[in-house]
C-alpha cells in the first residue's frame, strides 16, 4: 500500500488541519471534538444545516460547508460514523436560533448517532429535524443499512436545502425542500477497483481484471452483481435503465444529471459517461436542465463512478442556481 500519509491514526486529524488552513476564509475546524463549521459562526435567524459521516468520501461533507450549503459537518474516522458528541457540538455551532436540520445518509451508525445527538441538543432547547437520504437504487438493504443507502444524491439535497435556508425559509420549509429533493433523486454506482482504508492496508475487495461491481456502495459494499467489463456506453445504459425506471422518469420531465467520480477515475472518463447518459435522456424525451460532473462523493481511491438523476421543477431549479460558496462547490458569489 502506497499512501501519502504519516501515522495511520493521524490521517483524519491531519487532513482536516490542512483543509482548515487551505480554506480558512470559509471554514473553521475543531479537532476536539472534531467538526467543521462556517467561519465567523452561525448566521443569526437562519436555519442551520448539519451533515456528516465517515471520512474517505471527500469533499463530502466538509467540502460543502459555507454560504448557501452546510453550516457544519462532522467527519468520523475513515468509513466510520461520527459519535454523538461531535454531532452535538456541530449542531450548537450551526444554530442561529431558527432550528437545525440534520441531513443524514442512510447508514445505521449515522442514523443512530445523529438521532442521539438530536435528543441531547433538544434537551438544551435547540429544535432539530432530520432528513435521511436514500437515493441508491442498487439494493434495498446492505451490510450497513435498513432500506436504501444514501449516496451521491446527498450532495443535491445539501445544496438545494442550503439555498432554501439561505433565502430565509423556516425549519419546516427547509425540511420539506430536503425531503422533496430526496424523493425525486435516484443514483447508482459501479466500481472497477476498491479503495484501501489506511488502517486495513489492503483493498476491501479485489476484482478480476475483466469484472466490475455493478451497484457498489460508497464504502465498497456489494452491489447488485459482479459482471464482465463492458464498453462505457453499455454500462451507462445499464445504470440509466436502473435509475429511470425506478422513480419513474417520463418524457417531458426536466432533470439534473450528476456524474460523480469515486476518487480514482479520470475526469475524461466521467465525461464519456455523461455524454452517453445525456444521449439516453434525449432519446426518452427528458430535458437536461442542469448538470454536474466531477469527484464530489468519493470512496478513497476507488476506480468507479456513480450517476444521479434529479427530477426538477421551477423551485428546485432556482434553488440549485442560487449562489453557493464552499470549498468544493461555488458559483454566483
Amino acid at each position: 500500500m502506497k499512501k501519502l500519509i504519516n501515522d495511520v491514526p493521524d490521517v483524519v486529524a491531519e487532513s482536516l488541519a490542512g483543509f482548515g488552513r487551505a480554506h480558512a476564509d470559509i471554514v473553521q475546524v475543531s479537532q476536539d471534538p472534531r467538526f467543521v463549521s462556517r467561519a465567523g459562526g452561525p448566521v443569526r435567524g437562519k436555519v442551520g444545516l448539519v451533515s456528516g459521516g465517515g471520512s474517505g468520501h471527500e469533499p463530502l461533507h466538509a467540502g460543502f460547508v459555507g454560504t448557501g450549503m452546510l453550516d457544519a459537518a462532522v467527519p468520523g474516522e475513515v468509513f466510520t460514523s461520527p459519535t454523538p458528541m461531535p454531532i452535538v457540538e456541530a449542531t450548537k455551532a450551526a444554530d442561529g436560533g431558527a432550528g437545525v436540520l440534520h441531513i443524514v445518509k442512510n447508514y445505521t451508525g449515522d442514523v443512530l448517532n445523529f438521532e442521539t445527538a438530536a435528543d441531547l441538543v433538544g434537551a438544551e432547547g435547540i429544535t432539530v429535524k432530520a432528513v435521511v437520504t436514500n437515493d441508491d437504487v442498487a439494493v434495498q438493504d446492505s451490510l450497513y443499512t435498513a432500506g436504501r443507502r444514501g449516496v451521491a444524491g446527498t450532495v443535491l439535497v445539501e445544496k438545494i436545502a442550503g439555498a432554501a435556508a439561505e433565502r430565509g425559509d423556516d425549519l419546516d420549509a427547509v425540511t420539506a425542500v430536503a425531503e422533496k429533493v430526496n424523493a425525486n433523486v435516484r443514483s447508482i454506482g459501479l466500481a472497477l477497483t476498491d479503495g484501501t482504508v489506511p488502517h486495513a492496508g489492503e483493498p476491501g475487495f479485489v476484482l478480476p481484471e475483466d469484472e466490475i461491481e455493478f451497484g457498489v456502495g460508497i464504502h465498497g459494499e456489494p452491489g447488485r452483481e459482479r459482471i464482465k467489463i463492458e464498453p462505457a456506453d453499455r454500462l451507462v445504459d445499464r445504470m440509466m435503465e436502473a435509475i429511470l425506471t425506478d422513480l419513474p422518469f417520463s418524457s417531458g420531465d426536466t432533470v439534473l444529471l450528476f456524474v460523480n467520480g469515486m476518487g480514482g477515475t479520470p475526469l475524461s472518463e466521467l465525461y464519456i459517461l455523461f455524454r452517453r447518459a445525456a444521449e439516453i435522456l434525449d432519446e426518452r424525451g427528458i430535458a437536461l436542465g442542469r448538470s454536474l460532473v466531477g469527484n464530489y462523493v468519493t470512496s478513497l481511491e476507488m476506480q468507479g463512478a456513480s450517476i444521479s438523476v434529479l427530477k426538477l421543477d421551477d423551485e428546485l431549479t432556482a434553488l440549485w442556481d442560487a449562489p453557493v460558496h464552499t470549498a468544493a462547490l461555488r458559483w454566483g458569489l
